[in-house]
């Protein structure tokens, strides 16, 4: 499991920010956006998880950009409008919305539209993001995501064993957002209950598994710049990624 990454899109800047302050709160990360040029720039520097997507953006319809991302993702979208007809709502469903939530709203109820859109279908996003990732870049170095090849920033190739690159995949997919050990764990291992509490061994092995990526990673792994410690929480990933 990884922290979900909501894009919200909204012209009016006062909600917007918000949206965005609020979810945020709620553990979310957050991507601001108010054109599609905004949308298509935060698609393709992030994983989204989810969009929140006002029908009105100024000269942009809401219900064509929904239609568009629905033939190019796969990510979950619910719309936000001040048009809350049955009709209307409809228009937003047959565009490709998961969902479909009228103005004004109480923001509780709209994270728990939110919450259940990302439980339905048991199919985060990030999974299909990872799945069709090509080339992971990160100062200086590449991971094929297809291939499993890592490169160093001198173009030859470094060795990683198969649970160092689901790691390493793992915090490239969530860059500069700190994952739990439990988080890491479930990445490297899809069918570990995610109820299930960790141990100290398990832990330790997770820390282990840091250390030996560390190794191969970093500069001076004793003083790590890449993959940092975030204490009390897990560990982060401490630079900006590119996909390709």
């Amino acid at each position: 499991m990884t922290i979900p990454r909501l894009l919200v899109v909204d012209d009016d800047t006062e909600l917007r920010e918000m949206l965005t302050k609020f979810f945020q709160g709620q553990g979310f990360a957050v991507c601001p956006a108010s054109t599609s040029a905004e949308i298509a720039a935060a698609m393709e520097r992030y994983r989204i998880d989810l969009i929140l997507l006002d029908v009105m953006l100024g000269d942009e319809s809401g219900l064509d950009l929904c239609a568009q991302l629905r033939t190019e993702q796969d990510v979950p979208i619910i719309m936000v409008s001040a048009l809350s007809s049955d009709n209307q709502r409809m228009q937003g469903y047959a565009a490709g919305a998961d969902d479909y939530v009228a103005k004004p709203f109480n923001p509780d109820l709209l994270a728990a539209r939110v919450k259940a859109v990302l439980r339905r279908g048991n199919r985060a996003a990030s999974l299909t993001y990872r799945k069709s990732a090509g080339v992971y870049r990160f100062e200086g170095w590449s991971l094929d995501a297809r291939t499993g090849e890592v490169r160093a920033p001198g173009g030859y190739l470094v060795s990683l064993s198969r649970r160092e690159t689901a790691l390493l995949k793992a915090l490239l997919a969530n860059p500069m957002i700190p994952l739990k050990r439990e988080e890491i764990a479930e990445a490297l291992d899809p069918d570990r209950d995610p109820q299930r509490v960790m141990d100290a061994a398990e832990g330790r092995a997770i820390d282990v598994l840091v250390g030996r990526l560390r190794g191969k990673l970093e500069t001076n792994p004793k003083e790590p710049r890449l993959i940092r410690t975030e204490r009390g929480v897990g560990y982060v990933l401490a630079c900006e990624v590119t996909q390709e």
